[in-house]
């Protein structure tokens, strides 16, 4: 399974990524995260059970993230639950119409006779919907506190 999200950020590049990395913040400016819960934690590495709501059905799964400041990419590893093994990569790319920002989402299920039923519930049902939600949560949020950044003179 692979699918990808995107979407345009008006933002700084630094703004966004920091965000994106941020978990703790991803409940207060998420409004279909629940909770971020740290199993482990350090400044590039970070083991998490995460839970979100898709439609009023909970969902949760246990990741490590690995925030990657040389590459400016935050990638997870799935580690338990239904995605067990899915390898999630967010990249920021400037562009002339702003930043964009790409969640890519790859799986290959365990149990493969199983994947052409699985695939269309995991991916599109609940993958899909998620993430592009995060990412207009994401950048309503960013866009706001840009606007409301005081312009500096330079």
């Amino acid at each position: 399974m692979h699918k990808a999200n995107s979407i345009i950020i008006n933002a700084p590049k630094s703004d966004i990524f920091e965000t994106a990395a941020n978990l703790e913040l991803w409940p207060k400016i998420l409004p279909h995260y629940r909770y971020i819960r740290y199993l482990a934690r350090g400044p590039e590495r970070n083991l998490v059970v995460m839970a979100a709501v898709r439609s009023g059905i909970p969902i949760s799964w246990t990741s490590e993230q690995i925030i990657d400041r040389d590459k400016v990419e935050i990638r997870f590893h799935h580690l338990k639950a239904w995605t067990k093994g899915m390898r999630v990569v967010w990249s920021f790319k400037e562009t002339p119409a702003g930043v964009l920002v790409e969640i890519v989402h790859d799986l290959k299920f365990r149990n493969r006779m199983l994947a052409p039923l699985v695939e269309p519930i995991i991916g599109k049902l609940f993958i899909h919907p998620v993430a592009s939600k995060t990412l207009r949560c994401m950048k309503a949020h960013l866009e706001q506190s840009a606007a409301l950044r005081p312009i500096q003179n330079v």
